[in-house]
């Protein structure tokens, strides 16, 4: 099976990557720099010189405020650039696989959002996204996660690892919910989706909701510094120019009903990442 991966050189793209180093795997790895999303003739070339089996599409400009100062840059990385993924696909017959974001949702829910709540982005960054997912055709794949960290990139984790580093106290945000999701272990659910050429919308995360305040305290606990030296805050005490989701809880309730292990409680990735990195 030949596999194509975009964004590969992200947090995720890179893990996907090493997911798939098996012999039964060729593996076409692109980055921005070797695919410019926004070049159709580009990506058409890629692709089809490429002739993938699946294409699984992990690259996006995900810098939140800054397309919410760039909508135009926002749309032509994240919906246009899909657009043409899309395009690509159909030309070789390839299952797509599209990664896509918890910010699709308005963040106001009560509960979980399901696979089936109407999106109702908030943000350029969620509109630009949706606006992603509606170019990918039927039968092909939609995976929705959030609060994304990996050993590779920047992150939430490797943020707090450095903050612990510089000061000695610090605020979080205590009034934001959502899953942590570590891409080693959502490189393997995708795989799983790729190679059965699964359709549909799928929402995946690590088990278990928390604050980014509950987040950052179980981050400095595992590196063994000192949780206290963090204080809850208010979404309110921390203007973004983006507006942050209240509520990121993603129910991951089409992969377990279609008989799929859930993934690890976040605790046990966040270990395992720590290590890695530390």
């Amino acid at each position: 099976m030949r596999v194509l991966i975009t964004g590969a050189g992200g947090q995720l793209g890179h893990d996907l990557v090493d997911t798939f180093a098996e012999v039964r795997y060729e593996v076409v790895a692109t980055t921005h720099a070797s695919m410019d999303l926004t070049d159709r003739d580009a990506v058409l070339s890629t692709v089809v010189s490429a002739e993938p089996d699946v294409i699984i599409h992990a690259a996006a400009w995900t810098a939140v405020d800054a397309c919410e100062a760039d909508p135009d840059r926002a749309f032509a990385v994240n919906a246009v650039g899909t657009r043409n993924v899309a395009e690509g696909a159909r030309r070789t017959g390839a299952h797509v696989v599209y990664i896509s974001t918890d910010y699709v949702f308005g963040g106001t829910k009560d509960g979980p959002y399901r696979e089936w709540d109407e999106p109702a982005p908030h943000t350029v960054y969620g509109a630009s996204k949706l606006a992603g997912e509606r170019e990918i055709d039927s039968g092909h794949a939609i995976v929705r996660t959030s609060w994304v960290c990996g050993a590779n990139g920047n992150n939430f984790v490797k943020t707090m690892l450095r903050l612990a580093a510089e000061r000695d106290t610090w605020g979080v945000v205590d009034d934001q919910r959502g899953c942590p999701s570590f891409t080693a272990d959502l490189a393997v659910a995708i795989k799983r989706l790729a190679v059965g050429r699964l359709p549909g919308v799928f929402h995946l995360s690590n088990q278990g909701p928390t604050t980014w305040y509950g987040f950052a305290c179980a981050i400095l606990e595992a590196a063994g510094h000192d949780p206290q030296r963090i204080s809850p805050i208010t979404t309110a005490d921390y203007p973004v120019p983006a507006p942050r989701p209240a509520n990121s809880v993603l129910d991951n309730g089409a992969w377990r009903l279609a008989g799929f292990e859930a993934l690890d409680e976040w605790h046990a990735p966040l270990a395992r990442i720590i290590k890695e990195i530390t």
